[in-house]
């Protein structure tokens, strides 16, 4: 049964990410420059979070806040869904359905990036 290891395979593992303590205007201008809606929010290398195009909408636009002067960590997604790169590609889909995520960081057993699909992926995956 084919796995998200696979679709890592095929596209790589390289995860852009940021941390806390940059800004939201950082992040927008980070995805903007990759064409990515969401970036891994690491600590110490370990995924602590998520930062979306939805969190910049919600919690920075429609609150009226300044992108420049608001750090991630204060704004991002603290309960993120993960997965292990042994997790097969329907777990993914369903898990990625019923939270209603668009982006899943994989991860190892320590919450080290190992690569980060979106539903995109999922879809485009034979």
């Amino acid at each position: 049964m084919a796995t998200v290891r696979d679709i890592l395979a095929e596209k790589g593992s390289h995860v852009l990410s940021i941390g806390e303590d940059s800004t939201a205007l950082d992040a927008a201008l980070l995805m903007n420059e990759h064409k990515i809606g969401g970036l891994a929010v690491l600590r110490g290398g370990r995924v602590v979070g998520m930062f979306t195009e939805r969190d910049l909408l919600q919690r920075v636009v429609a609150e009226q806040r300044d992108a420049a002067k608001i750090n991630i960590g204060q704004i991002m997604t603290h309960k993120i869904t993960i997965a292990g790169a042994d997790t097969t590609i329907d777990e993914a889909r369903s898990l990625m359905k019923n939270k209603r995520i668009r982006h899943l960081p994989i991860v190892d057993e320590d919450h080290r990036p190992l690569g980060m699909i979106s539903i995109g992926d999922l879809n485009a995956h034979q």
